[in-house]
């Protein structure tokens, strides 16, 4: 890439800093928008808007997911740095998939969770198990985020850059003594085997080992919130142990919920 691309990832990468995203955000949005330099191979300047559209309407994308991604990351690098915008354009966005979140058994979570000898692996998948913490806010955690006295968890700047408290089960706080005892981490609560923040990876790495190869550390959350709704938790206290800024996204443990289900009449059938 030329310097003149370079430096138009740079300004991206400022603006994306001075709005406050998050880092896998920058990340995001930085590959793509380089991705897409690199593909007309002049600078953004030069790139005419129609033609942007058109790489837009033409991608190959592998997913819905990513289609959103790309098309969020282009328009910020218009907006932001070139000050243009494409949303005049009529770029459609894929429609959302309405699907339920996957859950596992919780009785197997739990027992598998209590068998697990490592502390360190064991301390990170029952955390989201039993707080519902997203990957991103488990790697964020410092040992002065756990509240024992008021058997809390503090979450720092979680999904939207939002503080919020969930709460910390004695089960999961036996567990993270015992990790405290042989680890002794300072400034974060998870430590990677080189140093530095445990990462997202090897967390989704762990699960796979000690459950089955489709999943991903996300489940446990969606395990917990729906376990939740199962116990007749009030459906706004779970959206704010879960950091949902919509009622509706909470909704869909609702309808996983067994209760809830169970509570729906049925027909009678006269068996002769």
């Amino acid at each position: 890439m030329n310097k003149k691309g370079k430096s138009t990832l740079e300004k991206l990468e400022d603006k994306l800093r001075f709005q406050n995203y998050a880092e896998t955000t920058i990340k995001t949005y930085i590959g793509y928008s380089k991705r897409f330099l690199s593909h007309f191979k002049q600078d953004v300047y030069h790139i005419p808007v129609k033609d942007a559209q058109h790489f837009l309407e033409n991608y190959d994308y592998s997913s819905r997911s990513q289609q959103n991604q790309i098309i969020s990351s282009i328009q910020f690098l218009y907006l932001n740095v070139v000050g243009s915008k494409l949303n005049t354009l009529n770029i459609k966005r894929p429609r959302k998939e309405k699907k339920l979140p996957k859950i596992i058994d919780y009785d197997l979570a739990s027992t598998t969770i209590s068998n697990i000898k490592n502390l360190k692996h064991k301390a990170i998948l029952a955390i989201p198990f039993t707080s519902g913490l997203r990957v991103s806010e488990i790697l964020n955690l410092k040992p002065s985020d756990i509240d024992s006295k008021r058997m809390l968890i503090n979450v720092r700047e979680g999904k939207g850059k939002k503080d919020r408290i969930v709460p910390l089960s004695e089960d999961t706080l036996q567990i993270l003594r015992s990790y405290f005892k042989k680890y002794n981490p300072k400034e974060y609560l998870f430590v990677g085997q080189f140093g530095g923040k445990y990462s997202a990876t090897s967390c989704n790495n762990l699960i796979k080992k000690y459950f089955n190869k489709e999943a991903h550390m996300h489940i446990l959350r969606h395990t917990y919130l729906t376990w939740l709704a199962d116990n007749n938790v009030a459906l706004k206290t779970i959206q704010d142990i879960a950091g949902h800024k919509s009622s509706k996204t909470t909704e869909v443990y609702i309808h996983l919920s067994i209760n809830t289900l169970k509570s729906v009449p049925s027909p009678k059938i006269i068996i002769i």
